[in-house]
């Protein structure tokens, strides 16, 4: 075996593992194909290029978000310090100068005694060495069938099909009622019962909403499995009624009655902090998103923890694959990173491949890996990606959903949000204090 690390993907997650391994005393090799090969996204070959958005979200410590940027800086992660130095006014949010962000992370690297930068490509994931595939949604054609052949995955779900996730707390528990189709099952759904006109007025409002028009390398044909709620809205008025919003099955308790029809939403989590409305990926903008779903009864005040999105990416079934150290079932030298094992975000994805630095770090000294207690945002993250049932598995962002109820929880949402931070940063330094972090 190599005495490196190896990693492959010089992006957010990439970086911010080399930082944390090279760190902890181990020699890193990181490998970025740009700019030899470039992607249909990036413009330069710097490490750490943002893409999409300048922003990394929110840094309010009230806020899910913040609550796992403050833990990443309690680790000296250098995506946070390079987002501080690079940054423009935003409000409260962490917006940055996309070149100096991204210059701050390359001259770290390049700088570091314990990490060697080769700008090649990597067709094959190496065996002889304990390696982090931290590659993002836009994997190489050649990697991505490596990936695809080691976790013996028939596809990579190269597309998103992401619907919306609503905090249970602010769903109207008045109109939607627990049921499984046929009674099949557990009380497994929430049910929103629609009326015809209702249904109707929904309908109108879909079809007429603003949708996000991809870009030229996202436009591909729908899988039928994923299409958009709206697209399926577009191909007839009853199509939905006869797909994901269909009664069959299922009477509203109050009346005896089958509804003309039937939102149904699936617990995200074993403590039904949040619900996936089912069937809803889709391409509408997230003001209509908002606005259009909040006609569904019983979700007029929804509070949306994630929006939903139907774009390219790839990313592995991790529950199926990863143990909650990030590594790899089959190959404990293995270790996956960032968008790649089902996070959304840029700030997710970097925590993921500190992690994954950190764990491949102590893999080479003999020390056992860790993995953050649950009431962290770190560790969220972890449950959600390791533990979250394989047949329904989608990215996810950080949000409060994700945290474990409190015991006695206030009533009041906001000094419930205040608790739930006060004790995922207490969590995470007694944590760090066990595993010799600090």
């Amino acid at each position: 075996m190599r005495d490196d690390i190896v990693i492959v993907g010089g992006g957010l997650a990439g970086s911010e593992a080399a930082w944390q391994a090279a760190n902890r005393g181990a020699r890193v090799t990181l490998y970025e194909m740009r700019p030899k090969e470039m992607t249909k996204a990036h413009k330069t070959g710097g490490l750490a290029e943002l893409v999409c958005s300048n922003s990394l979200g929110s840094v309010d410590p009230q806020n899910a978000p913040g609550i796992l940027k403050e833990e990443m800086r309690r680790l000296d992660s250098l995506i946070i310090a390079s987002a501080e130095r690079a940054r423009v006014p935003a409000g409260s949010a962490l917006a940055v100068d996309r070149e100096q962000f991204s210059l701050q992370v390359t001259q770290a690297l390049e700088g570091h005694p314990n990490i060697r930068i080769l700008h090649e490509e990597i067709a094959d994931i190496p065996t002889d060495c304990v390696c982090i595939v931290a590659t993002g949604p836009l994997t190489s054609d050649a990697l991505s069938q490596a990936i695809r052949a080691v976790t013996q995955s028939q596809h990579l779900y190269f597309y998103d099909a992401i619907s919306p996730i609503i905090d249970a707390d602010s769903i109207d528990m008045a109109v939607a009622f627990r049921a499984s189709r046929y009674g099949k099952g557990d009380d497994d759904y929430l049910n929103c019962p629609m009326t015809q006109e209702q249904y109707d007025t929904f309908y109108e409002a879909l079809v007429a909403a603003e949708k996000v028009q991809p870009k030229d390398f996202e436009k591909t044909p729908y899988f039928e499995a994923c299409i958009p709620i709206e697209v399926m809205a577009e191909r007839g008025r009853q199509t939905m009624q006869f797909g994901p919003l269909k009664p069959v099955g299922l009477e509203d308790p109050r009346t005896g009655l089958r509804p003309a029809a039937v939102v149904q939403l699936r617990t995200e989590n074993s403590h039904r902090t949040c619900y996936n409305l089912v069937g809803f990926q889709t391409k509408l903008t997230y003001p209509e998103q908002k606005r259009v779903f909040r006609l569904i009864p019983g979700l007029e005040r929804a509070e949306f923890l994630r929006y939903g999105s139907l774009h390219r990416n790839t990313f592995i079934n991790s529950p199926q694959l990863l143990t909650n150290t990030l590594q790899f079932k089959a190959r404990a030298t293995l270790f996956f990173a960032g968008q790649l094992v089902g996070v959304e975000g840029y700030t997710e994805s970097a925590a993921m491949g500190g992690l994954a630095g950190v764990n491949a770090a102590r893999l080479l000294t003999g020390e056992p890996p860790v993995t953050p207690p649950p009431t962290t945002a770190h560790g969220c993250l972890v449950s959600h990606v390791a533990l979250s049932d394989h047949r329904h598995f989608q990215p996810m962002n950080t949000n409060f959903g994700l945290f474990p109820p409190l015991p006695n929880a206030p009533r009041d949402k906001e000094a419930k949000r205040r608790l739930i931070a006060k004790r995922a940063l207490e969590d995470f330094e007694s944590w760090k204090t066990r595993s010799g972090l600090s």
